[in-house]
């Protein structure tokens, strides 16, 4: 599939999102924020997969909603902004939790089907596809 990345590319956007987990993780300390309310809201933008139910397009559209940057970081400069600590609990878990599904190679999704990312194929997709060009 066209538009997605490989070799150094693929490895300097993963270590781009090691570096927005870390960073956002270090911001979210030193703003004295709960380390139990960053576990329990770490994995809420995973609750986008429930639009996989009705489709790949729908799932694909869910996931990358809640994946992108762009949602995070208004939240996150808007808490700033008016100074509600609440935004910027929101925003900072958000950026981490996109940071960490990037460096693992988690990427906004195609409407091809979930494994189809901007950073390759994950999941039985990357297997499949691999095999078959290993077996060529």
């Amino acid at each position: 599939m066209s538009g997605q990345v490989k070799g150094g590319v693929r490895a300097i956007l993963r270590i781009e999102g090691l570096c927005l987990l870390i960073v956002a993780g270090i911001a979210y300390h030193k703003l004295g924020f709960s380390w139990a309310s960053f576990a329990i809201f770490f994995l809420t933008p995973d609750l986008s997969f429930f639009g996989y139910l009705l489709g790949p397009r729908i799932g694909a559209f869910a996931y990358n909603c809640a994946h992108s940057l762009i949602g995070a970081l208004l939240v996150l400069g808007i808490g700033f902004w008016l100074s509600t600590s609440l935004l910027q609990t929101i925003g900072l878990i958000w950026l981490a939790r996109i940071g960490f599904d990037r460096a693992l190679g988690y990427g906004l999704k195609y409407s091809a089907g979930f494994g189809f990312t901007h950073l390759g194929l994950v999941g039985k997709n990357a297997k499949s596809i691999s095999q078959t060009t290993l077996h060529k």
